[in-house]
């Protein structure tokens, strides 16, 4: 992973930006020698935040398999069969 100051990013920001689509390749961005932000590809950006999306969503079924939760087959057809309709 690539490492820039703040400064840096201020001072050369068309050229990180250029660096960033090229590579594909996540920036952390430092102040004061601490991790402050990292600098990500739109597109890389966006698959992140529907993968995380999935994730709750499997971590949200988990949860209701745990808690007792469940439908039978049978109920789950005809909730979705009102669903759909």
């Amino acid at each position: 992973m690539k490492i820039e100051q703040v400064t840096n990013l201020k001072r050369q920001a068309t050229k990180i930006l250029d660096e960033l689509h090229r590579d594909k390749e996540a920036i952390l961005i430092t102040e004061h020698g601490q991790p402050s932000a990292y600098l990500v590809d739109v597109d890389d950006y966006e698959l992140l935040q529907r993968r995380l999306k999935l994730l709750d969503g499997l971590a949200k079924g988990e949860r209701d398999i745990l808690s007792g939760n469940t439908h039978s087959q049978a109920e789950a057809k005809e909730k979705l069969k009102k669903w759909l309709s």
